[in-house]
């Protein structure tokens, strides 16, 4: 099996001829919600291949977690792994039709000039609702949580989620782009650092604590490099890029009889380190705070609800500052059209934030 590969690793070993029938089953999956068999998918191909043949590249879709029998089906629908990667590798976007946008723009316009933004957000859930024939969700965040404990989540070499819980309850997963140098542990350790120092502020206010700290840090650093090259046992090599600064010791033989020397060197290095880390732990807290375009999460990726047999669509909305207030989207059944469910979500989202920035 190879559910844990990216959708790049699964494109690498998949042909063309194996890509093709692996599209079409997805979309004949999706628009139907029935197995499809291999009969019935070679008269979908744009290309001419028999049964037979699609049935042997189905075999390999099947052996790598793409695609499985659903009981005793003699058909093949996509798995959660295969639907993950129809989605990031292969869906193409539809766009929004003038008469959805149209419906979309009155229907939440009228709702802004009648009634509170509750009133507002709750037309846009409605309206997600029988736009997509699925369940319509707002979330909208509190400003500026007060946090009981943040915890930072390894998905992905390239994505983290930050779970963050307030002290009135209140839980919120912000998804976010990570280095690719960044490991679990990294993620973790910085989860239990903010988590016992970080209690009981926001997390603008944690940033700032940690800003604070790091100009100190750096404060005292200069002082005991000065010092260090003063004495003529370390000078600073600068580079012209934007790397940092590196001391370089000279002199060992003098340090050695120089306990002060040795002393401010350690203190150097620890400095250095405690650097380091503070600014990891300022760029986590950064992201945390920003948001992305529309996320989809399919079955068991639902980190908000674990709902395995369930999609959710997601897509934020900001405020007059193009500070992200809130996301709304749809929950519906793995089977979606995502093709035309994703850009109706996304300019709602775009709708609600221009009335929300009107409104103030």
């Amino acid at each position: 099996m190879h559910q844990n590969k990216s959708s790049e690793e699964f494109l690498s070993l998949l042909n063309e001829r194996s890509q093709e029938i692996f599209k079409r089953l997805v979309e004949r999956y999706l628009e139907t919600g029935s197995p499809v068999g291999s009969r019935q998918l070679s008269r979908l191909l744009d290309i001419s291949l028999s049964p037979a043949s699609v049935r042997n590249v189905m075999c390999d879709l099947e052996e790598m977690g793409l695609i499985a029998a659903p009981h005793t089906s003699a058909g093949r629908a996509p798995t959660q792994t295969g639907l993950r990667f129809f989605v990031d590798a292969m869906l193409e976007i539809g766009s929004i039709d003038s008469e959805e946008r149209q419906t979309i723009n009155e229907q939440i316009e009228q709702s802004a000039k009648q009634g509170e933004t509750e009133e507002l957000l709750t037309k846009a859930s409605s309206l997600l609702s029988g736009l997509s024939h699925s369940a319509g969700m707002v979330i909208t965040a509190k400003s500026d949580m007060i946090l009981k404990h943040i915890e930072f989540v390894h998905l992905d070499d390239r994505t983290a989620m930050a779970i963050l819980v307030g002290e009135d309850g209140q839980v919120e997963n912000r998804i976010f782009k990570i280095e690719e140098h960044i490991s679990p542990s990294d993620l973790e350790k910085a989860s239990n650092y903010l988590s016992h120092h970080m209690l009981g502020k926001t997390l603008k206010q944690a940033k700032a604590i940690l800003l604070q700290q790091q100009k100190r840090q750096k404060e005292e650093l200069d002082f005991l490099t000065n010092n260090l090259v003063e004495a003529g046992l370390a000078t600073i090599s600068a580079s012209a890029s934007k790397a940092k600064p590196t001391l370089i010791i000279r002199g060992r033989s003098n340090l050695l009889n120089d306990t002060m020397a040795m002393e401010e060197l350690a203190r150097v290095r620890e400095l250095f380190d405690e650097l380091e880390k503070k600014q990891g732990l300022i760029d986590l807290l950064s992201e945390a705070d920003k948001g992305e375009g529309v996320r989809i999460f399919i079955g068991s990726e639902n980190k908000l609800f674990s709902l395995s047999g369930s999609s959710i669509i997601l897509a934020p909305f900001k405020n007059e500052t193009e500070k992200i207030i809130g996301a709304l989207g749809i929950i519906g059944p793995t089977r979606l059209n995502y093709a035309r469910i994703v850009p109706v979500v996304d300019y709602t989202a775009h709708v609600i934030s221009k009335m929300m920035t009107l409104r103030n």
